[in-house]
């Protein structure tokens, strides 16, 4: 073979990028992984939002993952994934009744997880509100070991659930996400509202972000954390945007039944209280600004915007109640739905909104409610239902070139 020859034949062999040396495709490639575990997980149920999650999976700086799963026994376990997607060392666990999220870092990582609390013996007002969990942070180590633990409602020895003021977990929408912005951690998380009134208490729903410190204090006054944002409130998101040095939130509610930003209420698109308004995914825009997927009886939209009001909308192909949107690689994002047993999927440009490419398929069942998590290698994973309640797999999407 001539050097030229030779050249020609490097220059259009596929690029291998990152710390696992993920190949680069001109098009999605999938990759479809099943993780034996050391215990077994919860199974999807009914997907509803008042649910447990089944799962959760992180992006390693190094490349490789956190696969955080909810156990049938009162605990949520951690393993750590090699480049390869397959488990590395023993798992280890923490007490939790319920999995929200997790984050990881280079020296370990966060999980948002709920326990169980108490509601007191105050009265209520009327109707049913029980159980008053609390939301905590676990931050772990490499190992996956306990480092510290912040509790981020407000129960305590002196404040339970049918207390005046309280912030708790309740069945309702109560679900969250966490991001980072390298230093310390949000979460943003449905959260149960009590209100004195006379010799009782009403329970309302709304959503709490709050931020932690890297030692695991409760970040004081900070700017984009609050008590209360959205009421009522579900499909919390949350994204740590260095552009600006800010937290950016979204939720949907029904107060004017929208796609919202919270604290003060910015609406970003306008919908409907017809029970089918959804809150998809989160992730910052090419250039400015970010695009928030969302869906409105069965059809998936995405919308972009800066500091409110969306200024650009596109109502996608896909027939969907559920989107889910990730950041992919650079200048791109991925936007997927249920389709059947399978994941179907399609590329957008993360500057203009527009699609690109054909749409595709990831061999592994959606879940309404588990998040697509990207990797800085450009790829994405999501952590689907596995063969048996003893596996997961984990479905990537390789990087495009």
């Amino acid at each position: 073979m001539s050097p030229a020859a030779s050249a020609a034949s490097a220059a259009a062999a596929p690029a291998a990028t990152g710390a696992c040396g993920r190949t680069k495709s001109a098009k999605p490639v999938t990759k479809v992984t099943e993780v034996k575990l050391s215990a077994k997980v919860v199974g999807y149920g009914g997907e509803g939002d008042t649910e447990k999650l089944p799962m959760a999976v992180a992006a390693r700086p190094d490349g490789g993952s956190w696969l955080a799963w909810l156990g049938t026994g009162g605990k949520v376990y951690l393993g750590k994934l090699g480049c390869d997607d397959k488990l590395v060392g023993t798992p280890t666990s923490f007490e939790g009744i319920d999995l929200q999220d997790v984050q990881a870092d280079k020296t370990g990582g966060v999980l948002l997880l709920t326990r169980k609390g108490s509601c007191g013996d105050t009265p209520l007002c009327g109707g049913e509100s029980s159980p008053c969990n609390t939301m905590h942070m676990i931050r772990f180590d490499t190992s996956g070991k306990l480092v510290w633990q912040r509790q981020v409602t407000n129960l305590s020895s002196s404040r339970t659930g049918y207390d005046d003021g309280a912030r708790f977990i309740w069945w309702y929408q109560h679900h969250g996400r966490l991001a980072s912005d390298g230093k310390t951690f949000a979460a943003y998380f449905g959260v149960a509202i009590t209100v004195k009134n006379g010799s009782c208490v009403d329970i309302h729903e709304g959503d709490r972000m709050q931020v932690v410190s890297a030692s695991g204090a409760l970040v004081s006054g900070h700017r984009d954390a609050f008590e209360v944002g959205c009421s009522h409130a579900w499909t919390s998101r949350v994204v740590w945007d260095p552009r600006t040095s800010h937290y950016v939130t979204v939720c949907a509610t029904d107060n004017d039944c929208r796609i919202a930003r919270p604290n003060p209420y910015r609406t970003v698109a306008a919908g409907t209280c017809d029970g089918t308004l959804f809150g998809g995914d989160l992730v910052l825009a090419k250039s400015k600004g970010y695009w928030t997927a969302w869906s409105q009886g069965g059809k998936a939209r995405l919308a972009h915007f800066t500091t409110g009001k969306a200024d650009t909308s596109i109502t996608t192909s896909a027939s969907t109640g559920h989107p889910h949107l990730a950041a992919y690689g650079t200048g791109r994002m991925l936007l997927t739905w249920q389709s059947g047993s399978s994941i179907a999927a399609q590329v957008y440009d993360s500057g203009t909104g527009k699609a690109t490419g054909a749409k595709f398929t990831i061999a592994a069942k959606d879940h309404d409610y588990t998040a697509l998590k990207s990797y800085a290698d450009g790829s994405i994973a999501y952590p689907a239902a596995g063969s048996s309640t003893s596996a997961i797999k984990i479905a990537r999407v390789l990087p495009m070139s």
